[in-house]
């Protein structure tokens, strides 16, 4: 089980103690807010792509988008989400469960600058009703994230629409 192999992979850092188990899954960011009291922005959506025969996981805030132009110009190539059922195979996490931590080997993960404006976030630990509470740095330094990436829209007040 997902959350067995992401309780492990934090135990080794001494932050296993720090998954929340909820009575209900989190299918929407909107009910993963409500669930874990927070703002629905201060989720952290692990989304999943190809690239070439990859996978890659771009963590963005829940009110951002992939923007298709810039996963294009960072990645170079157009933004391919992988198919449902290829998530588990190729990121060790099954849909609805997919984060950061104890991914299957060769799966690289990026996080969006939309994650950089909180002090606290909330990802998901392994399934539809795990999560875990800590600060962006946390975020990036557990995750082993390759780097930060500036691939998202729709999260700036002041960004156009579209």
């Amino acid at each position: 089980m997902s959350v067995e192999a992401v309780k492990a992979y934090l135990s080794a850092l001494g932050q296993a103690n720090r998954i929340v188990e909820h009575a209900t899954t989190s299918d929407t960011v909107e009910h993963a807010a409500q669930v874990c009291g927070c703002r629905p922005e201060e989720i952290v959506k692990t989304l999943s792509f190809l690239v070439g025969d990859r996978a890659v996981l771009i963590c963005a805030a829940g009110d951002a988008k992939v923007n298709g132009s810039r996963f294009k110009a960072h990645f170079g190539e157009k933004a391919v989400m992988i198919p449902r059922e290829r998530v588990e195979e190729l990121t060790g996490h099954a849909p609805g469960g997919v984060c950061p931590f104890a991914c299957r080997e060769g799966t690289q993960v990026y996080l969006d600058v939309s994650i950089q404006r909180f002090a606290q976030v909330h990802a998901a630990a392994g399934s539809g009703n795990s999560t875990i509470a800590l600060t962006p740095e946390e975020l990036f330094a557990w995750s082993r994230a390759a780097g930060w990436v500036d691939v998202c829209k729709g999260w700036q007040a002041d960004e156009e629409a579209g």
